[in-house]
């Protein structure tokens, strides 16, 4: 089975609000043979958070997932070894760093970015630009871009015109 990562912002946000679509996504991409790696995934225990924090400090001690040192570990390890990374940028209202350390992994370990990204979001960096693939601007489109990158036979006939409404 082929893996794509599912980067995209956490901080500040509440569980649901870092997993729901990383969810959403993970049910799309399974029919066609992706698993979808959430940085979420085993921190069900953070549910009760109203907003989560890019230092982990006040949870922590909640498991060993959410220590400074795992939550680099696991991420690294799932950018490098994930076939395509699916970031998502959209409605994002302050950069954030996490993301854009994994793009810079995933661009030195060479694994394809697709990303969904919006006009006037505060990630519209000629850097970010440079190093994403496959720039689209909904997460429907990346997500169908990701079925079309990793090769599945199921996506097929699933895009308007053959091209997912991919930019570069």
């Amino acid at each position: 089975m082929k893996t794509c990562y599912l980067a995209g912002p956490i901080t500040g946000l509440d569980y649901k609000g870092a997993t729901d679509w990383r969810t959403q996504a993970t049910l799309k991409l399974w029919p066609h043979g992706i698993a979808g790696l959430s940085p979420m995934r085993g921190k069900d225990y953070l549910a009760h958070l109203k907003s989560i924090s890019g230092t982990g400090e006040e949870y922590a001690h909640l498991g060993v997932l959410s220590t400074q040192k795992s939550v680099v570990t696991r991420d690294r390890f799932d950018t490098r070894t994930s076939d395509v990374i699916l970031m998502n940028m959209l409605g994002a209202e302050r950069v954030s760093i996490g993301t854009m350390i994994e793009a810079g992994w995933a661009d030195a370990f060479r694994v394809p970015i697709v990303l969904a990204i919006e006009d006037g979001n505060v990630h519209q960096h000629m850097m970010l630009r440079e190093v994403a693939g496959f720039i689209v601007p909904t997460l429907e489109d990346a997500l169908h871009t990701v079925i079309a990158v990793l090769g599945s036979s199921a996506s097929k006939g699933t895009f308007q015109n053959g091209d997912a409404g991919v930019r570069s």
